[in-house]
């Protein structure tokens, strides 16, 4: 399936961008939305929440066609490729949504919820968490975009920090310079060169992974 050049892998392509309340996931959907809309395809975002609240599980769907007639939800065990802002919403989300081809790109940073820090439920291992996701996807990526984000001192811009991950991928028909240019367009002027640096740290932590 080609579109202005461009091709897919499957018909629809199914991605879910997971993370929790405050994360930016629904952004960085949006994003990756507009920019495979300008190649022609056509892309239809669904979100679930588990919570309004920052903390809250946040999943959003992209469904990326060449042809119309698909649903904004994905159905259970058909994503292709998971890319979750946190550890623990990667496992969540391919206990849903995964099977043995999906491909996943996970932030290692914990987000522990209230009844974690309050003591009163245990958050996984991470190691054994990380060992699990492995195990049952077809291609496992761990970025320490938080890690990165912190030590540029651009700590909200760790979704951007995984879309450059996600672009260095290359899994979708979208360039560098495309995802450069939808980020200029999405991004007020004074943010913009920390959204850039942000994305191209992304890219590099991916490289050397």
């Amino acid at each position: 399936m080609k579109h202005n050049g461009a091709a897919l892998a499957h018909d629809p392509t199914n991605i879910i961008i997971a993370g929790v309340g405050g994360q930016g996931n629904i952004m960085a959907s949006q994003l990756l939305g507009k920019l495979l809309v300008t190649k022609g395809f056509e892309v239809i975002i669904g979100e679930t929440y588990g919570a309004s609240q920052r903390g809250g599980s946040v999943m959003s769907h992209l469904r990326v066609a060449g042809k119309g007639g698909i649903s904004p939800i994905i159905p259970k065990g058909k994503a292709h490729y998971i890319i979750a802002l946190e550890p623990a919403e990667a496992l969540r989300v391919m206990g849903e949504y995964g099977n043995p081809d999906v491909r996943v790109l996970s932030n290692t940073r914990p987000i522990y919820p209230v009844d974690v820090s309050t003591g009163a439920l245990d958050y996984p291992d991470l190691d054994n968490l990380k060992k699990i996701i492995t195990d049952h996807a077809k291609e496992t990526f761990f970025v320490d975009a938080t890690d990165i984000a912190l030590r540029v001192k651009t700590p909200i811009l760790a979704n951007i920090i995984m879309l450059g991950a996600f672009a260095q991928w290359g899994v979708v028909p979208l360039s560098v310079d495309e995802f450069k240019e939808a980020i200029r367009q999405s991004v007020p002027e004074k943010h913009l060169k920390k959204n850039i640096e942000a994305f191209e740290e992304g890219m590099r932590a991916l490289a050397a992974s």
